[in-house]
């Protein structure tokens, strides 16, 4: 792979020395890299020139990293998340019901680039009349539809594809009183638009067959998100489930964080339904993050009448290893930060992974690791979203979307107590050519970051 270069070239910018890793092609060496107008123009081993340098001796050059799954979709949280070396981010479990406004919101530009699914909770929420902001804490949650209230979420799905969205969104645990008609319906728009849908789905082997069905039954793709706080204990035979229907011809894809404690609202039903009723024993695997409480009985009637995220810690280490080493599986962090309070995925999920599942524990390849971070989720999103084929690659016209970081030192910092410490070793990030972290620091005042949406359909 490679473009020698005229020495009467001069670039926007090189890279110059850095060891590029390629999940697609396998390109694993010291290369130099020539920018231009936003896009890679040369990769070459020859001598070249550019108006700027960034000097990557030592360092690995890497496909930006994609983020299939990110809660906040803000100005702050896409600073944080840059920093952990990502370059697109994509609320595809909640998502939105309405897509133009969401994309309208964050125009013309951000730190990075960011997409939205059309999400089922968000619609119906909308149609049901439901309270919540967030998630549904009334009809949203625990109404069933009427015939034609369910016609009226499956036209709004249809509608927000036809406006872009990048896929279709739904969580069964927070939307417990809707039917299987109405899920299949959502199903069947998602099948006729060739889009998956992204599930967090109910918990274990059973949730698990109940979206294999939904999929099978309808045509439509699917994407289990967080499969390791899906799964916990029955995370292993989950993946099999997965692995099974992939070699049966089901278009399923799933994704993984590095955390053994999830968060979520603690309004919601999948955290009232599950604790609700249950004894301070239980309680106990609840945090309020912003005090470091663990639950009680009246600990948790107090904060549920307040409302807000908590920590959960169900999961253990070994499952978590065995999510995200599992060739199946890419990252998505399930960031989440709501008015300055957050879990520490938010901000250290990628450089996590690299520094403790690759370097420490050896549990996967670096070329792998980079490949759940970038190619697969491209891969995943590309058939809907054409521009996602410029994306998670190291190639001549593909965007200069990149991350650089020293494989040596980087290392998530961020805790439960200080989620928005940044990592180490993330050195430089650049969106579109631009860079939007430099020497391991944010730099302010750029917007390079796009919108990445499907091809809307014209009315």
């Amino acid at each position: 792979m490679g473009l020698q270069a005229q020495s009467t070239t001069t670039y926007d910018r090189v890279i110059l020395g850095g060891t590029v890793m390629d999940p697609a092609t396998g390109l694993h060496a010291v290369r130099n890299l020539g920018l231009r107008a936003g896009r890679i123009a040369a990769v070459t081993t020859g001598t070249i020139r550019g108006r700027d340098t960034i000097a990557a001796r030592g360092l690995v050059v890497a496909p930006g990293f994609i983020d299939v799954h990110a809660h906040g979709q803000t100005a702050e949280t896409y600073r944080f998340q840059a920093l952990d070396g990502v370059t697109s981010s994509f609320e595809l479990e909640l998502g939105t019901a309405d897509i133009a406004a969401w994309y309208a919101a964050r125009a013309p530009g951000q730190r990075i680039n960011y997409g939205v699914s059309i999400g089922h909770i968000k619609v119906r929420m909308a149609v049901l009349g439901d309270s919540g902001t967030v998630m549904p804490v009334g009809p949203g949650a625990y109404r069933v539809a009427t015939a034609a209230e369910t016609q009226e979420i499956a036209r709004r799905i249809q509608a927000g594809l036809d406006a872009g969205a990048v896929s279709v969104g739904a969580g069964f645990t927070y939307t417990p009183s809707a039917s299987h008609a109405e899920l299949l319906d959502v199903f069947r728009v998602a099948a006729r638009a060739k889009t998956p849908v992204h599930v967090h789905i109910r918990g274990g082997v059973k949730g698990l067959t109940e979206a294999l069905d939904l999929a099978r039954v309808s045509g439509a793709a699917l994407h289990v998100v967080h499969i390791n706080s899906a799964g916990y204990a029955e995370t292993p035979a989950m993946l099999d489930l997965i692995a099974e229907a992939r070699r049966a011809g089901s278009d399923v894809t799933t994704e993984a964080y590095p955390y053994t404690a999830g968060m979520t609202e603690i309004q919601s039903a999948t955290v009232q339904d599950a604790y609700r009723n249950a004894p301070d024993s239980v309680l106990a695997e609840i945090e309020w993050p912003r005090t470091g409480e663990r639950m009680n009985r009246e600990r948790f009637a107090k904060y549920t009448a307040i409302g807000g995220p908590v920590v959960i810690f169900r999961n253990t280490e070994p499952m978590v290893t065995a999510a995200i080493a599992s060739p199946l599986v890419m990252i998505g962090s399930d960031a989440y930060w709501q008015d300055g309070t957050g879990h520490p995925r938010t901000t250290g999920t990628f450089s996590r992974v690299l520094g403790r599942f690759v370097r420490e524990q050896h549990a996967v390849s670096l070329m792998d690791a980079l490949r759940k971070m970038t190619l697969m989720p491209a891969q995943r999103l590309e058939a809907r979203v054409p521009a996602m084929r410029r994306k998670g690659r190291i190639a001549l016209g593909a965007d200069a979307d990149l991350t650089i970081f020293d494989p040596a030192t980087v290392l998530d910092q961020s805790t439960y107590r200080e989620p928005t410490l940044p990592p180490v070793g993330i050195a430089h990030v650049l969106v579109g050519g631009v860079s939007v972290v430099t020497n391991g620091r944010a730099v302010d005042g750029v917007t390079p970051g796009r919108a990445v949406r499907a091809p809307r359909r014209r009315q």
